[in-house]
């Protein structure tokens, strides 16, 4: 987590920086809104669709719970439960992951010369994810995301976790672990109500693959307006 800890660091001497991370952040909280408009919706499924949306693609300010992770190797593997050891550091992975992605993202938005008045926020997108484009990263940042799904998914499953979890919120707290703690609880109990996540990560593998194969794949203005049209219906509900 240090390399997340030095983007927070130029990001907060450069606000120009700053600003294109939020807008790209945004975006894409934005556009994986509509993408599960229909799971958000959905009673089975609609508090771990929120969860990911919340812990995963938000443009919230997760600089509480990354300092928390800095820690991960020296304190939460002493602290915390075995069986949520591998779930603390998927989310390490992810969250890593996804900053890094987003910083080179927030580069090239920066740096967009196209951008008009009359520009679209999908056009954009479009160009400045292929300048910066890395499909195995993209591949492997999905990859990790329905990794830590399982992990959610098997925590459900072990007897007496969620007591243990309770029980967990004071040494926590006295830790410095408590968003860390409230990340876990949170996730095990969207995972728990859904009594098995195989179809919803399934829904999420599929519809994000197909997201990156058309912002790799498709032609400028196809994708733009595919994605465009994906947020006018979202904002028409």
């Amino acid at each position: 987590m240090q390399l997340v800890a030095q983007f927070r660091q130029q990001h907060a001497g450069d606000p120009a920086l700053a600003r294109a991370v939020a807008e790209v952040k945004r975006f894409q909280a934005r556009r994986f809104q509509a993408t599960y408009s229909d799971l958000l919706h959905n009673p089975r499924y609609a508090r771990a669709a929120r969860f990911f949306l919340q812990e995963l693609y938000s443009d919230s300010d997760y600089a509480s719970r990354d300092h928390q992770f800095a820690r991960i190797a020296s304190t939460i593997a002493r602290l915390f439960p075995q069986p949520v050891v591998a779930t603390a550091a998927a989310l390490a992975e992810v969250h890593a992951l996804t900053e890094t992605l987003d910083d080179q993202m927030a580069h090239a938005w920066r740096a967009d010369s196209l951008v008009t008045p009359q520009d679209s926020q999908p056009a954009r997108y479009v160009r400045c994810w292929r300048q910066s484009g890395d499909r195995a990263a993209r591949q492997h940042q999905l990859d990790v995301v329905l990794q830590l799904g399982r992990e959610l998914d098997r925590l459900t499953r072990t007897r007496g976790l969620r007591t243990l979890l309770r029980m967990m919120r004071r040494p926590a707290a006295a830790a410095g672990l408590d968003a860390l703690q409230q990340f876990l609880e949170t996730g095990f109990d969207a995972f728990a109500q859904m009594d098995g996540a195989e179809e919803f990560l399934a829904q999420v593998q599929q519809r994000e693959s197909e997201w990156i194969r058309a912002l790799f794949d498709d032609g400028d203005v196809a994708c733009a307006t595919k994605l465009s049209h994906l947020l006018a219906a979202d904002g028409a509900h």
